[in-house]
């Protein structure tokens, strides 16, 4: 299989509890694990830079697992950097359904 249809395949990790304040967040400079980022140039990126932040986001929901959600992505700034970001459509849609039951917060896909 492709990779691209791999990933089209592939559940994006939604976890319900990503906002939960007991969850330490990334921040600073940071480096994105090979299961998420295995090509390109970098793979360190500095959170504190809105589009570096957002090419992680973009990275992390199409790639990363529940863990790597929790860690990386701060629910406010997605939320802040979601009209800057090109998602899949299936990525799209599930964290749009997040938005809407869990901060009910209608996102556009």
């Amino acid at each position: 299989m492709a990779m691209s249809a791999r990933a089209d395949a592939q559940v994006p990790a939604v976890p319900d509890d990503v906002d939960d304040p007991r969850h330490v967040k990334a921040s600073g400079v940071v480096e994105l694990p090979l299961h998420i980022s295995w090509s390109g140039r970098t793979r360190k990126y500095d959170l504190a830079d809105p589009q570096q932040r957002a090419r992680v986001y973009e990275q992390v929901l199409r790639e990363g697992n529940d863990d790597d959600v929790r860690y990386f992505i701060d629910v406010d700034q997605l939320q802040d950097l979601w009209s800057r970001m090109w998602l899949p459509p299936r990525v799209c849609q599930a964290w749009a359904e997040w938005y809407r039951r869990h901060r009910g917060v209608s996102l556009s896909c």
